[in-house]
């Protein structure tokens, strides 16, 4: 079950401290940005892997907050928001902030290992297309674009839709073989007056940030087309 903590009671700041004190394998080194820094460790808890992104004085700001928010709280609100709308993303085991004397914020979101993924890129280096055939990557192009659609349609932009952030999973084989895809790294992630918007924008990023070409981009856009209800002008 998910906890979420904004300096919060002591119940809450005892879960924080657990996890802050925690070690791992840095997944993504400590980048320093937005007036702090921010990486990403990966832990394990009684026989679970888990991935914690953990920040000291890593803000954003906004009209609602013009003093600053760790981003680990917008990437929250996103994964539950897109969790209702049935995209797939990492699911939270926790996530909090703390103000520091030193620091202003601590921040970390927690979330589970999205089991059995791997990048896309990754899984077409190790011949995932070849090994499963045209048929299952078609599924692959039809999932990402149905996962992307439900998002537009709540009028959510992912805001940095590189390929590196598009994972997918393939069980079984040949005619049966199951396709799906996750949606990761949504630090940047906001909703937009209109689907229409969120849409353009995500899907020119993604062209312009992955390696989808001739035939394989017409059938993403395609899948894409019919999941959202409508044409993108431009794509």
């Amino acid at each position: 079950m998910a906890v979420s903590a904004v300096e919060a009671p002591a119940a809450s700041r005892s879960c924080f401290d657990h996890f802050w004190n925690q070690r791992g394998e840095w997944v993504e080194e400590p980048n320093t940005r937005r007036g702090g820094e921010s990486g990403v460790q990966r832990l394990s808890s009684d026989g679970t892997l888990l991935y914690a992104k953990r920040q000291t004085g890593h803000i954003y700001r906004s009209l609602l907050h013009p003093f600053g928010r760790p981003t680990v709280l917008r990437e929250e609100r996103a994964l539950l928001a897109l969790t209702e709308l049935n995209v797939t993303v990492p699911q939270i085991v926790f996530c909090g902030a703390q103000r520091d004397p030193v620091h202003k914020w601590r921040a970390l979101l927690v979330t589970q290992a999205l089991d059995g993924f791997e990048e896309i890129e990754h899984w077409y280096a190790a011949g995932g297309r070849e090994r499963h055939g045209e048929a299952v990557h078609d599924r692959i192009l039809e999932a990402l674009a149905e996962n992307l659609a439900r998002m537009h349609k709540g009028r959510w932009q992912h805001g940095c839709l590189y390929i590196k952030h598009v994972f997918v999973r393939v069980t079984g084989e040949g005619e049966s073989a199951k396709a799906e895809v996750a949606l990761l790294d949504l630090e940047k992630c906001r909703q937009r007056l209109t689907a229409r918007s969120a849409a353009y924008h995500d899907m020119k990023q993604l062209r312009r940030h992955s390696s989808f070409q001739g035939a394989d981009w017409k059938k993403l856009v395609y899948f894409y087309e019919t999941a959202f209800g409508s044409a993108i002008k431009g794509l």
